[in-house]
């Protein structure tokens, strides 16, 4: 049986850990989550049963600032996953340099089997059972997979019930009429592009005559193909669930976008043809973005990526094995952790609008946004560097995050 997810993102904190040099002590704090919850939820179906849910959040760092974390809705969440995506949000936030620590929350249910009522009450069930722990000064959910900004809407009104008083910043990622942020919604693939621009610059490649291929065509991977489009990126080839296509004189992710919002596919559009996810990972482009599922290039593909860059906008497409593979053929990989920074950089943006009750122009949120991702790129780039040959471009990640948490937990006293 392999390692999980959450024994891999501890072994990660070891390992960069180690590099740095770092005490023992503080290695073993960042290894383990501060809080862990298991709630019960009981909600009133159409029905008229009463049905329990099985809720968790998982705090796991607060060194930095107050925790901050996404919130899923899925049949098969697993506390396991929750810890792991927990710990990978303190990383993610101290790599582009925000106060915050990482938290991360999750629902077991099938949202797609549920009414609109049925998933409000449970929303609301949930911050009822956790409203205690959390706050804009504790802990910050925002929505993941199969929760929006209506949700969110839900358990802002849920919370200040509660508390007695108008709280916004207790979470991100709401409808912008209460309290939420321009350009959130684009924010996790515009944060890819400047940090796909940084690598441009660094291995000398002119995006204007670069080709490009995107795996998955969701709200990631299609706001990034068609920012790269506007970049004057050729973009040949992308996918989704249901299969893919490809034109190597270049597709118009525009009438892509309106191809699929219509057919629910990107298969089968005008002037392309029929293209695998597999295929197109080893496609001979010049950027490569995994915007779809973990694990996709592995071990075992990892010698036939000939892509130059490869910008991880999903979670953990590149496995352990790939990345010294990657490394080793000039692939420059743009880890997850940072390539997807975005989303959580414009929900701090977002808190701190709710906190002030000063809100910007989306103009403003993406020039503060650009210039975060660029420090946050040339950063790990240096640790990259300083570091030739013996590590990945993701320890270089991991090592600037653990040095910036290890120095708040030193200054705090607490090892």
């Amino acid at each position: 049986m392999g390692k999980t997810w959450f024994e891999v993102a501890q072994e990660r904190i070891q390992v960069a850990g180690e590099k740095l040099g770092t005490s023992p002590e503080i290695i073993e704090i960042l290894k383990h989550p501060l809080r862990s919850l298991q709630v019960s939820i009981p909600v009133k179906m159409d029905n008229g049963k009463t049905k329990v849910f099985t809720g968790f959040r998982v705090q796991h760092n607060d060194a930095c600032g107050p925790t901050k974390g996404g919130l899923r809705f899925h049949p098969n969440e697993t506390f396991d996953d929750v810890k792991a995506l927990a710990t990978l949000m303190t990383l993610k936030c101290a790599v582009v340099g925000i106060p915050y620590g990482g938290s991360k929350g999750g629902i077991i249910c099938n949202p797609k089997e549920m009414s609109q009522g049925e998933i409000e009450r449970m929303s609301r069930g949930y911050i009822d059972a956790i409203a205690r722990f959390i706050g804009p000064d504790k802990d910050i959910p925002a929505p993941d997979v199969y929760t929006n900004p209506q949700i969110m809407a839900w358990m802002v009104d849920e919370y200040e019930k509660i508390v007695g008083h108008k709280a916004p910043g207790v979470i991100t990622g709401k409808p912008l009429i209460v309290g939420g942020a321009k350009g959130r919604g684009n924010a996790t693939a515009m944060g890819g592009l400047y940090a796909t621009r940084e690598a441009a610059k660094v291995i000398g490649l002119d995006m204007k005559n670069a080709t490009a291929a995107i795996q998955g065509y969701g709200n990631a991977g299609s706001f990034a193909a068609k920012l790269l489009y506007k970049d004057g990126v050729k973009i040949i080839a992308t996918t989704d669930s249901k299969g893919g296509v490809y034109n190597p004189e270049g597709i118009d992710p525009f009438a892509l976008y309106d191809y699929k919002t219509e057919h629910h596919t990107v298969r089968g559009f005008p002037g392309a043809q029929d293209i695998s996810n597999e295929a197109l990972l080893e496609l001979d482009v010049d950027i490569l973005v995994p915007a779809a599922l973990q694990a996709q290039i592995t071990g075992e593909n990892a010698s036939r990526i000939k892509a130059k860059i490869v910008t991880e906008l999903a979670n953990g497409p590149v496995t352990p094995e790939a990345d010294p593979i990657l490394t080793q053929n000039n692939v420059l990989v743009v880890p997850d952790i940072l390539a997807n920074a975005g989303g959580v950089t414009v929900s701090y943006f977002e808190w701190v609008q709710n906190t002030y009750g000063y809100y910007w122009a989306e103009e403003e949120t993406y020039e503060k946004l650009e210039k975060i991702m660029k420090d946050a790129f040339h950063r790990t780039h240096e640790m990259f560097k300083k570091n030739e040959g013996g590590i990945t471009m993701r320890m270089a990640t991991d090592m600037v995050a653990v040095e910036r948490v290890a120095e708040a937990i030193k200054v705090k006293g607490w090892a």
